[in-house]
């Protein structure tokens, strides 16, 4: 058992939130306890995860996707209304940290797609605060055989934006929507991009920068950085456990 504001400044000093300027308050969105025995976790806190957390009687949620992204509506209506009151009906907490569990070098969404993928020996891209991991294969692979990897490691079939016949030597990859980083990975020298979203230019981008890319899934690419997070709260602090993953085909 810990109270949860013990949790939130542990979460905060392990993934550094105050180094990031994010699109969202990271930590403790809603204080809905204040003792924690069980913790759910999840990506996204839409509704059927709210219920999820409530029928197993989760304490407090842990996600990636949390509420009051800048510039949204503020009042407390609507559908937000109905998710923030049920949070607070059912006594389930909610934790949420986007960029700063994007970027962790252990538990961090990149990091854990990247082991997903096999590439034990990633790399943070060395660009500023950059969010691009990278790995240079020991054997250049074709496209076809990258997808295929994607594919059974995500248990999703890609979009590959095919640019040119050449094999694959060092990829590159940032969980989400990182589509528009699609010209940083081509300054890195990358000859594959993986993402989760793609968007209309980054077809052209792919094609004119002469680099292959991979629309992976938003969903599916940040399924992993919750849930090694998540574990490691548990086994630290001695917490009942569960992710639930509330299907999405984006």
């Amino acid at each position: 058992m810990i109270d949860i504001l013990s949790l939130e400044t542990y979460c905060n000093e392990l993934l550094s939130v105050d180094d990031f300027d994010d699109y969202c308050p990271n930590g403790l969105q809603v204080e809905a306890t204040e003792q924690v025995t069980r913790l759910m976790a999840g990506v996204t806190a839409c509704q059927a995860l709210i219920e999820e957390a409530g029928r197993w009687g989760a304490d407090a949620l842990l996600v990636h996707h949390g509420y009051f992204w800048r510039g949204e509506r503020l009042p407390l209506r609507g559908l937000k209304g109905r998710r923030i009151g049920a949070l607070f009906q059912q006594h389930t907490g909610l934790l949420a940290y986007h960029l700063p569990l994007d970027a962790h070098p252990v538990y961090g969404n990149n990091r854990q797609l990247g082991s997903r993928l096999g590439f034990a020996d990633a790399q943070a891209a060395p660009v500023g605060r950059s969010l691009i991991w990278q790995m240079r294969l020991p054997q250049p692979v074709s496209a076809g055989d990258l997808a295929q990897r994607l594919t059974d490691s995500l248990g999703r079939k890609p979009l590959h934006i095919e640019s040119n016949q050449r094999r694959l030597r060092r990829i590159g990859w940032c969980t989400g929507a990182a589509q528009g980083a699609i010209e940083e990975a081509s300054a890195l020298g990358l000859d594959g991009y993986i993402s989760g979203e793609i968007s209309e230019p980054t077809v052209h981008l792919a094609r004119e920068l002469d680099i292959h890319y991979f629309a992976a899934g938003h969903h599916a690419t940040e399924r992993y950085g919750v849930q090694a997070l998540g574990r490691h709260l548990a086994e630290r602090f001695d917490l009942a456990y569960r992710f639930v993953d509330i299907e999405n085909p984006v």
